[in-house]
């Protein structure tokens, strides 16, 4: 877009300003992004606003349930947003469908699993199951994760168009993140396999597996991950390699479930 288009359309999102909104979600934005609890005070001064101008929004937000007040009044965002994603019935019925093929995987392999989505140029984890057992390597739910540096991301760069590549990599500056020659020869190797494996460049000894889940127009709508590590204390322990068969397996029952679910929609 040109420069002169970006400014006349930054005038028409001024023209249409609703301030009290933009101070609520200034204090939303705020709280999702710490991971303890601020103060009132806390919250005015980082959003560089008068202490009279947040307490009458936090009250609100307080009274409908998407911020908590704790004993030490401080202040805390709620799982209502969290919830409230869930409700939106494509991402339900994706995680509806997935769960119990998700389980399955977990108790066959002893290996954790999750379940990517792609919103808005961020990938984010909407379901998570452990294996069995007392312990797991696994990812919280609601995380986002790098799209060029995990098996997820791979796989959605993978199937994706140039235009799509050059959107989902574009940062919030308006600069787009460069794909290098090896890995643009990488994701070719994964988009012909239809899947992912790598070792995990966040934490050793773990390996990344993915695998597509597509929609009914044949694109990508999120991906089946697993964190594999290899087990030392499971009887008939799989390998990673086998791990990531069953995952696809799943995945692909994932596809045909939601696929031709949308298709009677």
């Amino acid at each position: 877009m040109a420069a002169e288009e970006l400014r006349l359309a930054d005038n028409d999102a001024d023209k249409y300003r609703a301030p009290a909104l933009d101070k609520g979600l200034d204090i939303l934005e705020l709280l999702a992004g710490r991971e303890g609890s601020l103060s009132q005070v806390e919250i005015a001064k980082a959003l560089d606003r008068s202490i009279g101008e947040i307490f009458r929004m936090l009250d609100r937000l307080v009274r409908r349930g998407y911020v908590r007040r704790t004993e030490e009044d401080r202040y805390a965002l709620t799982l209502k947003l969290f919830e409230m994603a869930h409700w939106t019935p494509p991402l339900k019925r994706l995680i509806n469908e997935a769960m119990p093929l998700m389980r399955n995987f977990a108790h066959n392999t002893q290996q954790a699993c999750h379940l990517v989505t792609y919103d808005k140029n961020r990938l984010i984890v909407v379901a998570q199951v452990d294996p069995p057992g007392y312990w797991s390597v696994a990812i919280r739910v609601g995380a986002q994760i790098n799209m060029l540096d995990t098996g997820s991301g791979h796989v959605f760069l993978a199937f994706a168009s140039e235009a799509d590549r050059s959107h989902m990599l574009r940062k919030a500056d308006g600069s787009v993140e460069e794909i290098t020659p090896e890995l643009r020869k990488h994701l070719d190797h994964v988009s012909r396999e239809a899947c992912e494996k790598m070792p995990s460049l966040q934490i050793p000894g773990v390996t990344n597996l993915a695998a597509p889940i597509f929609g009914a127009l044949g694109g990508v709508i999120g991906t089946l991950a697993s964190p594999f590590i290899d087990r030392l204390d499971a009887e008939r322990a799989v390998s990673a390699s086998q791990a990531l068969e069953q995952l696809k397996i799943a995945a692909r029952e994932i596809s045909a479930l939601h696929a031709g679910e949308e298709r009677q929609d």
